[in-house]
């Protein structure tokens, strides 16, 4: 006589289906996720490289041009009043600049969970005017 296994035949269906339901949840959450994130960071990145240049700039002038490239990227909460602040340390050759960005950007979870991203970051870059 010869044994069957039909206990076993078609078990692999519902990990199948948990595994694509975790992948679609995962894939709908980075769809929504991954631009907030690279959105603060290439601004906190940005806002880096502007330090660096306060020798060449006054403090309206460089906030200006990170409040631009927040308007660039689609970050209108760094358009409001205290959300990005510069100051600056030393004479117009040298010096120090500090860039404060202080945002909260809130993200809607396809209406199941609004979730609240804070960016308090603190950039503190030494400067030269070296022309």
């Amino acid at each position: 006589m010869v044994s069957s296994r039909s206990g076993q035949r078609g078990e692999g269906g519902l990990g199948c289906i948990l595994s694509l339901l975790g992948l679609a949840l995962a894939s709908a959450l980075g769809f929504k996720l991954v631009p907030v994130f690279y959105g603060n960071s290439t601004l906190v990145d940005y806002a880096g490289d502007v330090a660096g240049e306060a020798a060449l700039f006054t403090v309206p002038e460089l906030e200006a041009k990170v409040r631009a490239r927040a308007k660039d990227l689609g970050i209108a909460e760094a358009q409001e009043e205290g959300a990005v602040t510069i100051t600056t340390r030393g004479g117009h050759t040298n010096g120090f600049c500090t860039v404060v960005l202080d945002y909260s950007r809130t993200v809607d979870l396809y209406g199941a969970y609004p979730l609240t991203i804070t960016t308090r970051k603190v950039i503190i870059r030494p400067y030269m005017d070296s022309r």
